[in-house]
């Protein structure tokens, strides 16, 4: 009876192999397949949708016709939240930026100063936060431990990335940039995002655990490129232009596999969230000028017909000291959504 059973287990994980390792090695190829479309429910409302939970629940906002635009959780079950308004929103601006799976939820906030500030949501209740000593802050991705990072400004108009993991907020640049975001945090505290140079091109990076800065992250004919999530596999998404004026939607695995997606017919199309089971959120703007929700998934391919690009390289979480808008830098505040 004990061989018996020893054999039925046996049977039982190698059944179970091709399920667990599905997403655990690169095979040859990757492609992105959509899987449905969607919009914020309204007449002429613009859908931008952000990152995606591991249990299915979308976050974004919508633009109505009179330009306000308000934050919404677009559920598994297909069913959508009442719009996401900070209580302190006096400039028709509250953004859905980032969720995980107990659905907290983080974003930002326009008030009458016409600068933004940071919120977590969870239910209905608010929690409005700014990093210390930054006259702007801006939360765009949370985790499942309820850590999150963004981007805050400070008063020499410096631009840094940031995450908080355990209440304790760190800081950081890419080396020699000008204005270094961070987009969404792992569980594994991995944070991706972007950055421009001094000629104001974007370019993708990601930081790993041990603080090091990999970059750029740029596939091959990019004129700018944005990294905007991660999952716990530390796949990415996001878009890049091309000197055509198309913008692509990205898929990007390190060390270097780029995989490119674009909605039919549409010259711009953004991928935004990525979950672990490869899911994927973003949007596509149609002919009128109108963006609308995606959902897709990554999908093996029969061979690898990802385009070449950069492979990022390790870098220093050390960068040297960033231009104020007196030694040339930028006065504006670089955000991508």
């Amino acid at each position: 009876m004990k061989t018996k059973n020893s054999i039925v287990c046996c049977l039982i994980a190698l059944l179970a192999l091709p399920v667990l390792g599905a997403f655990a090695e690169t095979p040859a190829g990757f492609s992105v397949q959509l899987i449905t479309t969607f919009d914020y429910p309204g007449s002429g409302n613009s859908t931008l949708p952000q990152r995606i939970s591991d249990s299915g629940d979308i976050v974004g906002s919508y633009i109505d016709s009179s330009l306000v635009e308000r934050g919404f959780i677009r559920f598994r079950n297909g069913n959508f939240s009442a719009p996401i308004v900070d209580p302190n929103d006096t400039g028709g601006r509250t953004e859905g930026l980032g969720i995980n799976n107990s659905r907290l939820v983080c974003g930002d906030y326009l008030n009458e100063t016409g600068l933004l500030h940071g919120y977590l949501l969870m239910g209905s209740r608010f929690h409005n936060f700014d990093v210390p000593g930054s006259v702007l802050t801006i939360i765009l991705g949370v985790n499942n431990a309820g850590d999150f990072c963004g981007s805050d400004l400070l008063p020499s108009d410096r631009q840094l990335a940031f995450f908080s993991s355990g209440g304790i907020i760190t800081e950081f640049t890419v080396p020699h940039a000008a204005n270094s975001v961070a987009e969404q945090i792992n569980s594994s505290n991995q944070v991706c995002g972007f950055f421009d140079e001094e000629s104001f091109i974007a370019h993708g990076f990601y930081r790993d655990s041990d603080g090091a800065i990999y970059a750029p992250i740029d596939p091959a004919g990019s004129t700018g490129t944005i990294i905007f999530g991660n999952n716990d596999s530390n796949w990415m998404v996001g878009r890049y232009s091309d000197s055509g004026g198309l913008t692509h939607g990205l898929l990007f695995i390190p060390p270097n596999k780029y995989i490119t997606y674009d909605y039919p017919g549409s010259t711009y199309t953004s991928l935004n969230g990525i979950n672990v089971q490869g899911q994927i959120s973003g949007r596509y703007v149609d002919t009128s000028g109108i963006a609308h929700g995606i959902i897709a998934r990554v999908v093996r391919s029969a061979a690898d017909q990802s385009p070449p690009g950069v492979t990022p390289q390790r870098q220093s979480s050390q960068a040297g000291p960033l231009p104020s808008m007196s030694e040339g830098g930028r006065a504006d505040v670089l955000i991508a959504y």
